[in-house]
């Protein structure tokens, strides 16, 4: 397991929100964070500026939708979609959304993004796509992005943001990150031209060497 206990748990979410900031990814608190412990998912509040979250702010959710929270805190508006993520793909034990300037941009456009570079690899094949636009909060977006997310890592929303999944909450931020950058490298290419896109082999010959590059994150031996 990533976390020791549920209280390191908590504190890795107030950690990675403030990390989103700190890596010019989001912007006030329109961003959220999900991790599996156990059989309950925690999930940052709603509306709760980075700077003052607390550990205990944070909120903790049953797979059946139930929620407990310490100090009068809501789920974030968008807990559908982490809380269907984590029940519903085994592999996911963290979710990261937020609304970084180029995702946001390409998404409001509806562009998914193309294979540009080989690090699109990262997000396990040769696209991120966009997911068709829907309320935030609602099933129906819940079910556009479990949709894309069936065969990927990351994906777009029209006219909303982006999401990253990982194993580990430290590869879904990493992920976040790295989905931001190829939308900004794809973006500046749309400034100049059409860009030169890789092919399915291409990409699949990185994929199959994906074993070997990525985050790696140390082993803590007790």
């Amino acid at each position: 397991m990533e976390f020791e206990n549920i209280w390191q748990a908590r504190e890795a979410v107030v950690e990675a929100c403030r990390e989103m900031t700190a890596l010019d990814i989001n912007q006030g608190t329109s961003g959220n964070v999900s991790v599996r412990y156990d059989d309950v998912m925690l999930i940052s509040p709603s509306g709760i500026p980075y700077d003052v979250m607390q550990p205990g702010d944070i909120v903790e959710m049953k797979m059946n939708g139930e929620w407990t929270a310490s100090r009068g805190m809501e789920p974030s508006s968008e807990w559908r979609f982490h809380l269907d993520i984590l029940r519903e793909l085994k592999e996911v034990n963290a979710v990261v959304h937020a609304h970084p300037i180029y995702c946001t941009t390409l998404a409001i456009l509806n562009k998914p993004i193309p294979p540009v570079h080989y690090m699109i690899a990262a997000a396990g094949g040769d696209s991120i796509p966009c997911v068709p636009y829907a309320t935030y909060g609602t099933e129906e977006l819940s079910h556009h992005t479990l949709a894309a997310l069936q065969d990927r890592k990351a994906c777009l929303m029209a006219n909303h943001g982006m999401i990253a999944t990982g194993s580990t909450l430290k590869k879904a931020l990493w992920l976040a990150l790295e989905v931001e950058v190829l939308a900004r490298q794809y973006h500046s290419c749309l400034q100049v031209g059409e860009p030169v896109l890789l092919t399915k082999d291409q990409i699949d010959a990185v994929l199959k060497k994906w074993g070997t590059y990525g985050l790696k994150e140390k082993k803590h031996h007790g």
